[in-house]
């Protein structure tokens, strides 16, 4: 079952809305954590690590899109915004602040489940990549657990879209991800064919990490499709 062992982590002030979403969520097979406000969202998300985000913008001590900016800053994790805000700009900027998508308050569950569970497939099932944390080529390491990238023995200062970029690619190593995956997990549905902001950020990628961009060896082009990220995970490297 893919939902079994994937972990929910809701952050809305309302608990009844968190109650019908954890009664839901469990009975679909999902493990589910809470949080009543930003900060304590923020703190679950960096500790627990889920795969998965449900963010309601109107929170008592932080707007919901400064929790998102505070999220995309240093994880890729997958967030769904569920929101009463039904603004069309309100859903514009959430999805250009790196929301992957916007579920508008009152909602059906069973599409939110859909949803869901089309938002983790996307992310790839258990075991295909988010448990391992660390991976390598040569002496270039990507600790995603960290947060932290290194080449040698120097720190790789990346930006909050270089990293997500990376992190990406990382959890699919040696696979393509495609274009429009990238572009709808990084910067959201609405720039699904803006494939010149990737370009440019794929470009900046290889810079950083070495890479040679007339004859790319670590992140390689697949022509018309997408990216592949040439890296080993840590623990094949010590079998």
């Amino acid at each position: 079952m893919m939902a079994e062992n994937r972990h929910v982590l809701i952050i809305d002030d309302e608990p009844q809305i968190r109650r019908f979403l954890r009664i839901s969520l469990v009975s679909q097979g999902f493990r589910v954590s809470e949080a009543a406000t930003g900060g304590e969202g923020l703190a679950r998300a960096l500790n627990e690590v889920p795969d998965l985000v449900l963010l309601d913008l109107g929170l008592p001590d932080m707007d919901g899109q400064a929790v998102l900016d505070e999220l995309r800053s240093g994880s890729a994790v997958p967030v769904i915004v569920v929101s009463v805000r039904g603004h069309e700009a309100e859903k514009v900027r959430a999805l250009d602040r790196g929301a992957n998508d916007y579920v508008t308050k009152p909602f059906g569950i069973q599409e939110l489940l859909a949803r869901i569970r089309s938002l983790l497939r996307r992310h790839g099932e258990p075991g295909e990549g988010p448990g391992l944390t660390r991976y390598r080529r040569a002496d270039l390491v990507i600790d995603l657990a960290a947060r932290r990238v290194t080449h040698g023995d120097s720190p790789v200062h990346l930006t909050p879209k270089e990293y997500a970029v990376l992190d990406r690619l990382a959890r699919h190593a040696g696979r393509v991800v495609t274009q429009t995956q990238l572009l709808r997990d990084v910067w959201g549905p609405t720039h699904a064919h803006d494939t010149h902001y990737l370009r440019i950020v794929i470009s900046k990628l290889r810079h950083k990490l070495g890479d040679d961009p007339q004859s790319p060896h670590l992140l390689q082009t697949e022509a018309g499709i997408g990216y592949r990220l040439l890296v080993e995970p840590e623990t094949a490297r010590e079998q």
